[in-house]
């Protein structure tokens, strides 16, 4: 009777202790569900004070955004595909020193960014900021023109990173079949299924792209460990004076500064993108907070793995003239099979990079067609009635998203015909983001020097950061006199870069090897002001404000 009575005692005690730990727990899940109602609420409002009524599920965090922003910048993979753009023009030591400058520049420009977003989260971004600093009378056609440059940069950085998979495919095919000849019209077609694959998570499964991008957060950085680790440890080494002391002008510049100038350009590239987080702002949660975070942790963290790879391969580079004539057209495939003398094992590591690229893909489209979206919303784009529109089931832009895929496949037609001409479109991807960075940053300059922007304020209630007549900091901003110094050097940064991203890599050029970027930024930028001398002018008056 006596144990009888123990056992039923001991059950009780269980079933009130399961009882306690499943309240604790419950009551653990509904704080947190209480706290991301209530940021999202407070993310509304924000958005609400900018004029825009909110129409897109806040689905994104602080992991998941910085899964999202590191692999649009892709900076470590980026530094492997485009080696030899910079070793052509600055050697070893070219290189290393360039990515250490384009490094802090960037961390600079992108600060300065943090400044705007946290300002007006929105998915604009650079044009609605243009607006709310620009000057009265320039104000509407500056953040017309930014808008455009924008919305063409990205929608060129899709197409180009898909081009970049294709190859990384193909160059993969290469090292298992030397005799495998890669044609143009295959690279399109493998061009299609990359941006199809994006298009897949954007659409049919977007509501797990938040997830899918903390996944991919984790195979950025373990992708890094496992190809550094074998290829550093079974690589012969170069001496450390040729690594940090030699430069290279293959060029045939006349001064080796010149020269290192130009090999910095690829640097910037492999740096481009962080503000693909800009174009998700009404998608994340506390995004005034999380978006200068997420910018800014994605350049520590990919600045940090660019540099280390980058250290790692100029070590392992072995016979530069091998490379430099491999028929992958990627020396760093030679380069992974020269140093683990495998040719399995350099597919293997090649093969991460062309995953990783994939990946990037998916967050590319979904930056673009965001971008695009909110541009068709403020009534810039023609046909911004349809193309603005948001599916009620989904809350995401689905015509926006087949728009960017339909660009992305039209302009892969052009690589069958002439490569040469792809490359020179493609280009538009770092002169119209840096143009559209430069005014920006520029224009928040002038206003911080003037004291034009008040400080932050949570309680304010009405519509802020619309025009230059009531602006405001937002709840991230960079302590004085930094601030200044920061945001003047990355404009003297982003100009200086801008200048020379419309150099010929060689002194010489050939038709093939010509920058045609001048050419194709001076086309947009004449087709944009025919469309808005025509009929955007009379429909477009900067920012849409939705609401009363």
């Amino acid at each position: 009777m006596s144990k009888e009575f123990e056992m039923n005692a001991l059950k009780r005690d269980d079933n009130e202790a399961t009882s306690t730990e499943l309240n604790v727990d419950q009551l653990a899940d509904e704080s947190s569900s209480g706290r991301t109602k209530m940021l999202i609420e407070r993310d509304n409002q924000t958005l609400t004070r900018l004029g825009k009524v909110p129409v897109l599920k806040r689905n994104f965090a602080l992991m998941s955004m910085l899964g999202f922003s590191c692999t649009v910048m892709n900076t470590w993979e980026g530094e492997l595909v485009l080696f030899l753009q910079a070793f052509e023009n600055g050697g070893s030591a070219g290189d290393i020193y360039g990515f250490i400058i384009v490094w802090i520049g960037t961390l600079c420009i992108f600060a300065t960014m943090g400044e705007l977003a946290s300002m007006a989260p929105t998915s604009g971004g650079h044009y609605h900021w243009v607006y709310m600093l620009g000057p009265k009378k320039a104000r509407k056609f500056l953040s017309y023109l930014i808008g455009w440059l924008t919305v063409i940069g990205w929608q060129a950085a899709v197409a180009g990173l898909g081009y970049l998979a294709a190859g990384l495919i193909q160059g993969v095919a290469v090292m298992g079949n030397p005799s495998y000849e890669p044609l143009a019209w295959q690279k399109t077609l493998l061009l299609w299924a990359s941006i199809a694959f994006a298009v897949f998570f954007n659409t049919i499964i977007s509501n797990a792209l938040p997830k899918i991008e903390g996944l991919v957060l984790i195979l950025h950085v373990l992708g890094f460990f496992a190809i550094l680790v074998p290829l550093v440890y079974l690589s012969p080494h170069a001496d450390p004076k040729d690594v940090f002391t030699v430069f290279r002008n293959e060029g045939g510049w006349q001064t080796q500064g010149l020269s290192f100038m130009l090999g910095m350009i690829s640097s910037v590239f492999n740096f481009l993108g962080a503000d693909g987080a800009v174009h998700m702002s009404e998608e994340i949660q506390n995004a005034a907070v999380i978006v200068p975070r997420a910018m800014i942790f994605t350049i520590l963290l990919n600045g940090t793995l660019g540099f280390g790879i980058l250290i790692a391969v100029l070590f392992c580079i072995g016979d530069v003239n091998s490379i430099l004539e491999t028929p992958t057209g990627y020396p760093f495939m030679a380069i992974f099979e020269n140093g683990v003398g495998s040719e399995k094992g350099a597919q293997t590591m090649a093969s991460i990079l062309v995953i990783l690229n994939l990946c990037a893909t998916v967050s590319l489209v979904a930056s673009a067609s965001r971008m695009t979206w909110s541009f068709a919303r403020d009534r810039g784009l023609p046909g911004w009635s349809y193309i603005s529109k948001v599916d009620s089931r989904t809350s995401i832009p689905i015509i926006a998203i087949a728009l960017t895929t339909t660009i992305s496949y039209l302009l892969s037609l052009i690589n069958i015909g002439s490569s040469v001409a792809f490359n020179d479109i493609v280009s538009l991807a770092i002169n119209g983001l840096y143009g559209a960075y430069l005014i920006g940053n520029t224009l928040l300059l002038w206003r911080r020097v003037t004291g034009q922007i008040r400080p932050y304020n949570r309680e304010n209630k009405e519509l802020v950061n619309v025009s230059h007549e009531n602006l405001a900091w937002g709840p991230f901003r960079i302590p004085e006199p930094f601030g200044t110094i920061i945001n003047a050097f990355g404009c003297a940064f982003l100009l200086v870069m801008l200048f020379f991203s419309f150099w010929p890599t060689h002194i010489n050029p050939t038709a093939e090897s010509m920058n045609m970027s001048a050419l194709m930024v001076g086309a947009t930028i004449i087709g944009s002001i025919i469309y808005y001398a025509v009929w955007a002018r009379k429909v477009y008056t900067g920012p849409v404000i939705e609401i009363n």
